[in-house]
């Protein structure tokens, strides 16, 4: 059994982590922590998991989860790398849920998240954890970087075309829209109902933290420039991100469908759907799963290729578990084969 632990448990994504491993026949879960809700069960904290999950939450302690394999931070950007290196030091090995160790930069990182970073000798050894472009890594890795959401849904979208060179890398366009969880759990006037509700916005238009990420992943997986215009928007959903890419192809005969079918047919976790299809955010919810639909409007040079996933799930929790299974040797669907909720 995989000893681990969460720190930050009582976020959106640690809840969510916590969903997903007490299902995972290969894991053990010894530790909780949360600041907020120090001392209860977590059980009290979410009541869909009684039965499920009787776990006493506790405050942050490197010594005490000195004895887990495992450790996932599920903490706001810039707690984690205060805290990892002592993990690593003791043989922990720790995946990331927060954007700590995405960057490969430090003075980039610094400028997006506005603080020096406390360990950057660290960012170089991190694993970018999408396992459709690390996996082998990911495998031998003690520090996973766990990916954005943003980034998950639009990488897996454009990644086939542009590693097969079909299409302008200089002139990408991701039109990205979130459901509110993907602001997290803390209160904000911005993500109340009566602000959030029956409205649609896009935000961060001169520059969001995730360009940076979404950019870099791109040109370390594909060896070209990238070129990228990315503009997300808050709707009024709970879960899941919706990604409209727009590429130019080069040539107007190109197999688009079958490419990217080729390209993802070993991929359990990456759908790519029959021609005319318009992947929902719903056919996700709750699963592993991206799916993708490939368009070319009336047989021209431009490539529309819409990507779905779950935010909290392929977008956060469920892509850590992924990568968890990965690095100590388990097949890597295991505890991550449920089907999406529907309705």
């Amino acid at each position: 059994m995989i000893k681990s632990g969460i720190i930050g448990a009582t976020g959106y994504t640690g809840v969510e982590l916590i969903r997903i491993l007490s299902g995972h026949p290969d894991v053990e879960l010894m530790y909780a922590t949360s600041d907020t809700d120090c001392g209860k069960h977590v059980c009290d904290v979410f009541p869909a998991l009684r039965g499920h999950v009787d776990l006493q939450l506790v405050e942050h302690d490197n010594d005490s989860l000195a004895d887990c394999d495992l450790v996932f931070f599920a903490t706001p950007n810039g707690k984690a790398m205060h805290r990892v290196p002592g993990f690593l030091e003791s043989g922990v090995r720790v995946i990331d849920l927060s954007a700590d160790f995405r960057l490969k930069d430090a003075d980039a990182w610094s400028s997006w998240y506005g603080e020096p970073h406390a360990c950057p000798d660290l960012l170089a050894e991190a694993v970018y954890g999408l396992p459709e472009i690390n996996r082998d890594s990911i495998r031998e890795a003690r520090l996973i970087a766990n990916p954005g959401c943003y980034p998950t849904a639009v990488t897996l979208g454009l990644l086939p075309a542009l590693r097969a060179g079909i299409a302008d890398s200089r002139d990408l366009v991701a039109d990205a829209k979130s459901g509110i969880s993907g602001a997290g759990r803390k209160a904000a006037l911005a993500t109340q109902f009566s602000e959030a509700g029956e409205s649609f916005s896009a935000y961060a238009v001169p520059g969001h933290r995730h360009h940076s990420e979404i950019t870099q992943t791109l040109e370390l997986a594909t060896d070209a420039e990238i070129g990228l215009t990315f503009v997300p928007h808050l709707v009024p959903m709970i879960r899941g991100i919706h990604a409209t890419l727009y590429l130019s192809l080069k040539d107007e005969a190109t197999n688009v469908q079958g490419l990217y079918e080729q390209h993802y047919k070993d991929e359990y976790f990456v759908d790519v759907l029959p021609p005319g299809s318009h992947p929902a955010t719903v056919s996700v919810r709750g699963s592993n799963h991206c799916r993708i639909a490939v368009h070319r409007p009336g047989n021209g040079r431009r490539l529309i290729v819409l990507s779905v996933i779950d935010n909290l799930v392929k977008g956060a929790a469920g892509q850590a578990v992924q990568n968890m299974n990965l690095m100590f040797g388990l097949a890597e669907t295991t505890g991550l084969t449920a089907a999406a909720l529907v309705p």
